[in-house]
């Protein structure tokens, strides 16, 4: 399996282990993902075989005397098995594409319908940024270079980050950290503006661009968009129009 993102979260995803915003990254992601979509197939389908395969170890004669009741009032028949293992194999074979819009469609999360995952976002997104105004918190370096946070993010993030001192503009660039959102590193640029620090977390992301969505949690407020394959949001308790003009420094 090639795709990353797969490998940290399919698991969990089959398993419903993921937040819900990480359950809707995942299904968007595995839209556009050619190797995620086969990969679900392949793993929800090798798990109805292991359902169905009867996998034991011979025991003894006596023991299976002893419990030989028990298991036929629970496991199934070789012939149920049988049949069911057949059944699976040729219809799998006929029909894989189906079966993952099937997989998508059953396994969707309501919160994608609902926009309920948004909320969750802003929650995390607000605790990530509330924590780092704790002392000693706000930056893994302080430093209004651009060249110096570049270099000190190139061995900790996987992308190219836009690292850019917008000070002439009023957002002076104070330095960087590795955060972590819904259980992903990121990276936060970290700006200054009229006394408020605006945080900026990026990642990666496989969608394409989209329109900045704008809210406010606790008495902050954050601003999210999509742009070259990046995510970002803002958050401050700054001016929402000052976050709107950050995010236009930064596109």
């Amino acid at each position: 399996m090639k795709c990353d993102f797969a490998e940290a979260f399919l698991h969990s995803y089959l398993d419903g282990e993921l937040s819900a915003f990480r359950t809707v990254e995942f299904e968007r992601h595995m839209l556009h993902c050619a190797d995620c979509g086969p990969e679900l197939v392949a793993q929800d389908f090798l798990r109805a075989r292991l359902q169905v395969a009867q996998l034991y170890q011979t025991a003894p004669a006596s023991l299976r005397t002893k419990i030989g009741y028990q298991l036929r009032q629970v496991a199934p028949t070789p012939a149920v098995a049988e049949r069911t293992f057949w059944h699976w194999r040729q219809w799998s074979t006929a029909a894989v594409g189906l079966l993952l819009v099937a997989i998508v469609g059953w396994r969707i999360s309501p919160s994608l319908r609902t926009g309920n995952y948004r909320a969750e976002f802003a929650a995390e997104i607000v605790d990530a940024h509330m924590h780092s105004l704790q002392p000693g918190h706000i930056t893994g370096i302080t430093s209004n270079d651009e060249r110096a946070v570049t270099q000190w993010f190139e061995d900790k993030v996987k992308f190219a980050l836009p690292v850019r001192d917008f000070a002439r503009n009023g957002f002076a660039l104070q330095g960087g950290r590795l955060d972590v959102i819904e259980g992903r590193p990121v990276a936060a640029l970290v700006y200054a503006r009229r006394g408020n620090l605006i945080n900026v977390f990026i990642w990666p992301t496989p969608e394409s661009d989209a329109s900045p969505h704008a809210g406010s949690r606790q008495g902050y407020q954050w601003i999210d968009w999509r742009k070259g394959q990046l995510n970002f949001c803002a958050v401050s308790d700054a001016d929402p129009a000052d976050l709107e003009q950050l995010r236009q420094l930064i596109t």
